[in-house]
C-alpha cells in the first residue's frame, strides 16, 4: 500500500518532531524547559472553565455550522473593542485559528497557485500548503534588518502570473514583530494593484508591547473585499485545547463559501463555544494582565540572549517569540545534543530548531524560535542554562569555525 504524496512529503512538526527525545531525558530525571512551543502556561479564565464544567444540557448537540449566533454576535462586540466593525453574518467559527488557515487556502487558490509568505512563518502554514497543493513563494525578512519588510519592489519581484494570494502575520510568529500601519498600507497597495487575496492572521493582537499598535488589514477599505481574517482565542485567552478560533470577511462570497467548508465538517465543539461566550465580547481585565506578563519574559529572554557571546536577535514587540540566531554549526544538531548529552544540575532546554519556518532551502539552519512561555523564574533559568549550553556545544565545534560564527554574528550586532 501507498501512502499519498501530499502526506508523506509534508513536514514533520519542527516543535514536536524532537519530543522523544525530551521523553527520553525526563525518564532520566532530567528536567526540560520546553521553550519550544507556544502553549501558554497562564490559567485559562475561570469563567471559561465554569462554564465547561456546569454545562447543563442532557445531551451535547452539533451546533450551527457557522457557530452558535450568541459567540458570532460576541465575536463582533470584540471586534469593535478593537475598532474593527464587522457584522456576525461575517463571521464564521471555525475548530481552531488552524482551521480558518485551511478554509482560506482551500478558498482563495487552486492547486498549483502561489501565496507569498514573508519567511521566518510560522511553519503549520507549510503543512497547510502541502495538504491542499499551494505552492508557497517566500520573500526572506533578515534578523539583522528587524524583520522589517522588503521594499514593495522587491516583493513585486516573487509576483507571477500564478501568485493568487499574500500572507500576513501581525504581530508576528514566530520573529515577534507587529508590523508598523505604513508597511500594512504598502501590502494594501501591492494587493490591490496586483488583484491578491490577503489573509491576516492576526491572532496575537493583544500580546503587544511598549508603543507597538497592530492595525488590521480588513480595515483598508480599497482592499475590505479582498482579505480574510483569521483570529483566535487559543493564545488570547489561553484555550489553546478548546479549539475555538473564527474566520471573518467583508465579501459575502467568501463567507457563503466557507460555510460550506464549515458543513463539510458539521460543527466546532458546542461546550467549548458556550465557554468563551461571556468573556470574548470583552476579554480586557484578562488580556492586559497576560501582556504585561508576556512583556516581563520578553525582557528575560532578550536579556539572556544578549549574554550569549555571538548571538544576534532583535526585542520582541509583540506575540511570545522571539528568532535568534545562534553561533552554532546546526540547530537541529544542537536541540538534540542538549536533550541527549547536556544538563546543568539535571536540567536541559528545548528550544525549536527555525529550518522548517521558511520555505527557502538552506535558510534558518543555525536558527531557532524561542517561545517564552514559562514564568520568570524558570524562564530565567532556561536562558542561563541554554548559555551555558552553547558554551559547552561549541567546544566540540572546529576551533575555526567557532572563531568564524563569532565574527561574523557580532558583525551584525
Amino acid at each position: 500500500m501507498q501512502i499519498s504524496k501530499r502526506v508523506s512529503e509534508m513536514i514533520a512538526s519542527p516543535l514536536r518532531k524532537f519530543i522523544p527525545y525530551a521523553e527520553i531525558a525526563k525518564k532520566k530525571g532530567i528536567k526540560v524547559y520546553h521553550l519550544n512551543i507556544g502553549q501558554p502556561d497562564l490559567p485559562t479564565p475561570k469563567k471559561i472553565l465554569s462554564a465547561v464544567k456546569n454545562f447543563k444540557e442532557k445531551v451535547v448537540p452539533y451546533t450551527h455550522s457557522a457557530g452558535i449566533i450568541e459567540l458570532r454576535q460576541a465575536w463582533a462586540d470584540y471586534f469593535a473593542t478593537v475598532k474593527i466593525h464587522l457584522k456576525p453574518a461575517e463571521i464564521l467559527i471555525t475548530t481552531g485559528g488552524s482551521e480558518a488557515m485551511l478554509y482560506s487556502l482551500l478558498l482563495m487558490l487552486n492547486p498549483g497557485e502561489e501565496m507569498m509568505v514573508f519567511e521566518p512563518f510560522y511553519s503549520n502554514y507549510k503543512s497547510l500548503a502541502k495538504i491542499t497543493g499551494v505552492q508557497l513563494v517566500p520573500v526572506t525578512v533578515k534578523v539583522e534588518e528587524n524583520f522589517s519588510l522588503p521594499k514593495n519592489s522587491e516583493i513585486e519581484k516573487k509576483i507571477s502570473p500564478k501568485t493568487r494570494a499574500i500572507l500576513i502575520v501581525n504581530p508576528n510568529n514566530p520573529t515577534g514583530t507587529v508590523y508598523p500601519k505604513k508597511d500594512l498600507q504598502r501590502i494594501a497597495l501591492l494587493a490591490k494593484k496586483h488583484g491578491l487575496w490577503v489573509l491576516a492572521d492576526e491572532t496575537y493582537r493583544e500580546i503587544v508591547f511598549e508603543n507597538a499598535r497592530p492595525a488590521s488589514l480588513i480595515n483598508f477599505k480599497t482592499i475590505e473585499k479582498q482579505v480574510i481574517l483569521i483570529d483566535s482565542v487559543s493564545k488570547r485567552l489561553s484555550f489553546c485545547g478548546g479549539r475555538i478560533g473564527c474566520l471573518a470577511s467583508k465579501n459575502p462570497e467568501v463567507i457563503a463559501n466557507c460555510l460550506k467548508l464549515n458543513q463539510s465538517r458539521l460543527a466546532s465543539p458546542t461546550i467549548e463555544q458556550k465557554a468563551v461566550i461571556q468573556l470574548l465580547s470583552d476579554p480586557t481585565k484578562y488580556t492586559d494582565g497576560l501582556k504585561r506578563e508576556y512583556h516581563k519574559r520578553s525582557e528575560i529572554v532578550y536579556s539572556g540572549l544578549q549574554k550569549i557571546p555571538g548571538a544576534v536577535c532583535r526585542k520582541p514587540q509583540g506575540a511570545f517569540y522571539i528568532i535568534a540566531r545562534l553561533p552554532i554549526d546546526d540547530s537541529e544538531k544542537f536541540v538534540r545534543w542538549m536533550l541527549e548529552r547536556f544538563s546543568y544540575r539535571q536540567e536541559t532546554v528545548m528550544v525549536a530548531p527555525a529550518k522548517d519556518f521558511y520555505a527557502t532551502p538552506g535558510k534558518g539552519t543555525d536558527e531557532v524560535r524561542i517561545a517564552y512561555v514559562l514564568n520568570t523564574t524558570e524562564l530565567k533559568k532556561a536562558m542561563m542554562i541554554l548559555r551555558l549550553g552553547i558554551l559547552e556545544y561549541q567546544k566540540q565545534m572546529p576551533k575555526q569555525m567557532k572563531a568564524d560564527l563569532c565574527k561574523s554574528f557580532s558583525a551584525v550586532k
